[in-house]
């Protein structure tokens, strides 16, 4: 409510009436960042090809400048990836079978004449599938943050991917990672 009525009252001319308000520094937002250091990304063995990745696609995106000297830096991105190749296995089996017999004897047995009759039928199919397979999967996660100096999150991003036609899972995660902070950012300017 007191607020309220300082508020009120700078508005409507009295700003004696209204106690001094004390703004602190606010964190440099988006549209402001334009060179930034990636710092070391963190997640496993591929972690170093990762951040190349990203570099080389905020490079390409010409709309920052990527410095090596963190101490030049605007906003520091960092966060962490995870890079997974496995095998994916897929058995199945089918069978159909059907079998029918059928039997039957006459006989009469005797040392002088002998008569004898005998038919007998039978039927059987069988068929059987089976199958085997094994398909190489590749999927890249990552979560990524632009910080500035003082530790503020400007921006974050969790991008995931499996790969495209082109391209490999890695590489289009770091695409998709440059595409929205350039958007993000592109945004931001225009809103200034």
């Amino acid at each position: 409510m007191r607020l309220a009525v300082s508020l009120a009252a700078s508005l409507l001319g009295f700003p004696w009436l209204a106690p001094s308000v004390e703004f602190k520094d606010m964190p440099p937002d988006l549209s402001q960042v334009k060179r930034i250091y990636i710092d070391q990304i963190g997640g496993g063995k591929n972690s170093d090809q990762m951040r190349d990745m990203i570099i080389t696609a905020l490079q390409n995106s010409k709309l920052f400048a990527i410095t090596e000297n963190p101490e030049r830096a605007d906003a520091f991105l960092r966060g962490s990836a995870d890079d997974k190749i496995y095998e994916e296995e897929h058995s199945s089996s089918d069978s159909i079978g059907l079998h029918a017999n059928a039997g039957s004897s006459d006989g009469t047995h005797n040392y002088s004449s002998g008569t004898s009759s005998s038919s007998s039928h039978g039927l059987g199919i069988t068929d059987s599938e089976s199958s085997h397979t094994k398909e190489r999967r590749h999927e890249t996660s990552a979560s990524i943050r632009l910080v500035n100096a003082d530790g503020d999150v400007l921006w974050s991003t969790t991008q995931e991917s499996s790969g495209g036609k082109f391209r490999g899972a890695m590489a289009d995660v770091a695409d998709r990672i440059a595409r929205q902070l350039v958007e993000d950012t592109r945004k931001a300017r225009a809103a200034h």
